[in-house]
């Protein structure tokens, strides 16, 4: 199949504008990252200070391991640093050491967004689905279940098709040598809290967050970029979808402008910190009545489980709609 319909810079944008979206930076990228980790270090600290604030810093912190893959997913389209070297190598060591098998993966998205090729259509196509099925995703993501399966769930399965002859005990290595980076890095920051005498702030303001709301806001990143987006969209303004962030969304759900995912797939080149600037003047042109556009991250998953029965208007085939402000 071809690849899907790009958007050409020139229609929307005049010479100076587009070279003011794309230039990169050697500071701008490199004090996100800090900020992440200085977000995730001033959380836990107050978790330790005061114990009664750490149901607030769960959330807190795993929206920052999501903004840690946020700003790893700028990398991969070369946008966190303006030295090539330079962006290849915070984002593996300081953001996620996937780096290197993410990009590949992620650009194959771009090109066949929506498209039968799309390697992420899977987390689109099922929706919408009822509220029900819904709740039940967020009870897997909250209870860990999810966390599990994505990290851990490839051990049983290599156990299972082990090959003929080979013990249980050899493949459960094999298959855990896989994860040895995690493991390794997360004994490193256990031992590190544990000498310092807050062993349970490492359990509970590291991998707890990361078990539970990073798998939840990670499924609602998922949803609102494409779900409900038709397949195979010829419309390049209508092949993701914007989604309006207040602050508290932004802290604890889309940061680092990832709710501008519309524009993100638009122009590619943008770094991050582009993207409201070019939605803006997107919308000073009146290209935003165009794109796909939601009104906020509540309204959207309503419309990704709406109650499928009579008399409420909702139901599997009924599409989103552009709702641009």
């Amino acid at each position: 199949m071809a690849v899907a319909p790009r958007a050409q810079p020139e229609d929307f944008f005049s010479t100076e504008e587009w070279q003011s979206l794309t230039s990169r930076s050697s500071w701008k990228g490199l004090w996100l990252v800090a900020h992440c980790w200085g977000v995730i270090g001033a959380a836990m600290l107050a978790g330790i200070v005061w114990p009664w604030t750490i149901p607030l810093m769960v959330p807190i912190v795993g929206a920052r391991q999501l903004g840690l893959f946020i700003l790893m997913h700028d990398a991969a389209h070369a946008g966190l640093h303006s030295n090539r070297k330079v962006n290849d190598w915070v984002a593996y060591w300081l953001c996620s050491y996937t780096l290197r098998d993410y990009r590949p993966y992620h650009l194959q998205h771009h090109r066949f967004v929506q498209q039968t090729e799309d390697p992420d259509l899977v987390l689109s196509a099922p929706f919408p689905i009822t509220r029900e099925s819904m709740w039940r995703k967020v009870v897997r993501d909250l209870s860990g279940q999810t966390f599990y399966k994505q990290r851990f769930g490839h051990v049983a399965e290599g156990i299972r098709n082990r090959a003929p002859g080979e013990s249980a005990l050899k493949a459960f290595g094999r298959e855990l040598s896989k994860d040895r980076r995690f493991l390794i890095g997360n004994g490193l920051g256990f031992l590190a809290f544990a000498l310092a005498g807050v062993w349970w702030a490492w359990l509970l303001m590291w991998l707890l967050p990361m078990a539970t709301w990073l798998p939840l806001v990670s499924r609602v990143r998922n949803i609102a970029e494409h779900a409900l987006v038709a397949q195979n969209e010829a419309d390049p303004l209508r092949q993701a979808r914007t989604t309006h962030a207040g602050w508290l969304e932004r802290a604890l759900v889309a940061p680092y402008w990832v709710n501008y995912h519309c524009e993100h797939h638009m122009f590619t080149s943008l770094p991050c910190w582009s993207l409201p600037k070019a939605h803006r003047l997107l919308q000073r042109r009146g290209a935003t009545a165009r794109m796909e556009v939601q009104s906020g991250y509540l309204s959207l998953l309503k419309r990704a489980a709406p109650q499928f029965s009579a008399g409420n208007g909702s139901g599997p085939g009924q599409p989103s709609s552009s709702a641009s402000r």
